[in-house]
């Protein structure tokens, strides 16, 4: 996470909103053979103590959880690049404006009794923003189907000790100039999301 404590500012319930709006990130553990890093979606409870998630029993993260396992999830925003002739002043140089959050604590395993019950949360929470669409629910599925695939994954949670938000978005450039440089990156940002990155930029979320 950039040190600078001009992008550090974001209080930690607009971290865990952020976080639980993506749900979505990148899992990261050490191993006796180096980093290990899983692409994961997940659940974040009303007060962003515990996350919830499964992964492949074949997952070389989830053979390491014979038990509790020090982990970082890291969860990614907008993000692109900022060309210092944006900025309309002398002496500028490229950088690249993001938005990240990051939760650290412990993983483990949970009972595999509780894997239909993940799964059916889990997937409530995101067909639910694909409304009107009618909801998808795992009884669609053939019983011995569904029971077949439970069978290749692993319910685990993650208890979150502590949150860590990035919000890169030109707070340690004056005001209009940071506003300059939102209107150049909306129509020609390289990255994801540079339209909302640069409604971000002109208003940083408090």
């Amino acid at each position: 996470m950039h040190p600078n404590p001009a992008f550090r500012q974001t209080p930690n319930e607009r971290n865990l909103e952020f976080a639980r709006a993506r749900g979505f990130g990148i899992l990261a553990v050490c191993s006796p053979e180096g980093p290990l890093m899983s692409h994961i979606p997940f659940l974040l409870n009303a007060d962003g103590t515990r996350a919830e998630f499964h992964l492949v029993r074949s997952n070389p993260i989830a053979r390491l959880l014979s038990g509790p396992l020090r982990a970082r999830l890291a969860i990614e925003g907008p993000q692109s690049y900022v060309s210092p002739d944006w900025y309309g002043v002398e002496d500028q140089v490229p950088t690249w404006n993001y938005v990240a959050v990051h939760l650290v604590g412990e993983v483990t395993l949970q009972p595999q009794e509780g894997m239909r019950d993940l799964l059916d949360r889990q997937s409530a929470e995101f067909e639910a923003r694909l409304a009107p669409k009618p909801e998808w629910r795992a009884e669609k599925m053939t019983p011995e189907v569904l029971e077949r695939m439970m069978r290749q994954i692993v319910p685990c949670a993650m208890r979150v000790d502590e949150i860590a938000g990035t919000w890169k978005l030109g707070q340690n450039k004056p005001e209009d100039v940071r506003l300059r440089a939102a209107d150049h990156l909306g129509p020609a940002g390289q990255g994801q999301e540079s339209d909302l990155l640069a409604e971000w930029m002109r208003a940083p979320p408090a």
